[in-house]
């Protein structure tokens, strides 16, 4: 019997079976949690389908996260089939791609800056107060994921560094919001995967590179290792835990220089 028996958990963002969402999907159903999913458009139905039938699901529900409605519509469906929910997980993300090129200072706009916040940050809040009915007095969590750039500058991530820094600061004001119901708040900064969402990130494989010479084990995490993590932080195990940003990414943010990146530069130098 798994840590997650007989937890119920609504995961939002799935876009492939490649997604850190999917890996923490799978990594939830091992631990013998209940699933259902949402999806963005109908293109990605057919995707989320899949994963979620991979995890004994069948509750599947369109939700585009700038719609109020459609927010609220997911917990209408979601309440004929379950009379509650212990977990959520916000794995959400968006900046025009535009926005992510050349620097910040120049590629920012009013426009850009605020569908990267609505989407990515503001999603996490509005999901969190429509789930909160649901979850109150169930030892409910939530969860979101974000990155490093939320505190540390990387280039190309630009508008999407400013969201995720919003989007932290959002999990230490949910926290308080919704302590006193039972319910905790936490985020998972992930290190960088391969997947669909990081393939807009200029010179992504150059950066994935770097981190993964400069992790003290010498390489990075993975979809299956994040999703354990959030796992446990969605368990019961974790319950005094909330307000938190815990860091996934095999220590790259506690790393300076490493020996390896050292002899890599020297390497190249000779």
């Amino acid at each position: 019997m798994g840590f997650l028996t007989g937890k119920r958990a609504l995961i939002v963002g799935v876009a492939s079976d490649r997604s850190i969402a999917a890996g923490i999907a799978h990594a939830m159903h091992a631990q013998g949690a209940e699933l259902a999913f949402t999806y963005q458009t109908e293109k990605l139905k057919s995707r989320v389908d899949k994963i979620a039938a991979a995890t004994g699901s069948s509750l599947t529900f369109p939700c585009e996260v700038t719609s109020d409605d459609e927010i609220e519509s997911v917990f209408a469906e979601l309440a004929k089939s379950w009379d509650g929910i212990d977990i959520l997980v916000h794995s959400v993300a968006f900046a025009p791609r535009e926005q992510l090129q050349g620097t910040y200072a120049d590629a920012v706009t009013r426009e850009g800056f605020s569908i990267a916040h609505d989407i990515s940050s503001y999603s996490f809040a509005a999901l969190a107060k429509a789930a909160a009915p649901m979850m109150e007095g169930r030892n409910g969590s939530m969860l979101t994921l974000t990155y490093l750039g939320a505190i540390r500058s990387m280039p190309g991530y630009n508008v999407m560094g400013v969201a995720k820094a919003s989007l932290e600061a959002n999990v230490r004001y949910l926290a308080q919001s919704f302590g006193s119901k039972g319910i905790r708040v936490n985020g998972i900064s992930a290190g960088p995967i391969r997947t669909l969402a990081a393939a807009g990130i200029r010179d992504f494989r150059k950066m994935l590179d770097f981190c993964e010479r400069a992790t003290p084990r010498g390489h990075g995490v993975t979809i299956e290792e994040v999703g354990n993590a959030a796992a446990f932080m969605c368990s019961d195990l974790a319950s005094g835990i909330t307000g938190e940003i815990t860091y996934v990414d095999a220590g790259f943010n506690g790393v300076g220089i490493s020996e390896s990146v050292l002899e890599a530069w020297g390497a190249d130098a000779s």
